[in-house]
């Protein structure tokens, strides 16, 4: 990768950050993803911390991809097949607004990508209940402990990888066939 190739950030929050890491590890045009915490009011929280759903984080995933070779919007269609948006404040058994839907927005077209993203798919996206994605403001990025980065692929075996995390890669393959 050369030096000149224009570099963004992406900061999304769907659920659980292992559901969104190893999907976005794969999507050509992405060079890296890191898990970890936004949007609370406790420095440097812990995992224990969070999941207590008291601190005001969600789970997100940072994702640094190539502009070139990858849109904000594109990101944003994968964030969207690979959650309910639809979900106030939980993904399936994860209960809670550390597993809020949102996104945080790096600069004002981000933001007005995002706001123009949910209004579409509200009127056409074929969602038979109405999207809940936050657009938060981008707060400090607390990485995740050093266990949750490449979880799925350090432990694709472990059941919940294997129920929760396998079925979103698929999605994302026939998202990709596309």
């Amino acid at each position: 990768m050369s030096t000149s190739e224009n570099m963004e950030m992406a900061t999304l929050a769907g659920g659980c950050f292992w559901c969104l890491e190893a999907p976005f590890q794969r999507v050509p045009g992405v060079v890296k993803v890191i898990s970890g915490y936004m949007g609370g009011d406790v420095e440097n929280p812990t995992y224990a911390q969070i999941c207590s759903g008291t601190t005001g984080h969600a789970e997100v995933v940072q994702i640094q991809f190539i502009a070139e070779q990858l849109s904000f919007d594109e990101i944003l269609d994968i964030f969207f097949i690979l959650h309910d948006p639809t979900q106030l404040d939980r993904q399936g058994n994860d209960i809670g607004s550390q597993y809020r839907s949102a996104i945080f927005p790096h600069n004002e077209e981000q933001k007005r990508r995002a706001i123009e993203k949910i209004r579409t798919l509200n009127e056409h996206g074929g969602y038979a209940e109405k999207i809940v994605t936050n657009i938060e403001p981008l707060a400090h990025f607390y990485r995740a402990e050093d266990y949750h980065q490449d979880y799925y692929d350090s432990n694709p075996y472990q059941p919940y990888c294997q129920i929760i995390v396998a079925p979103k890669l698929e999605k994302l393959k026939r998202y990709l066939k596309k």
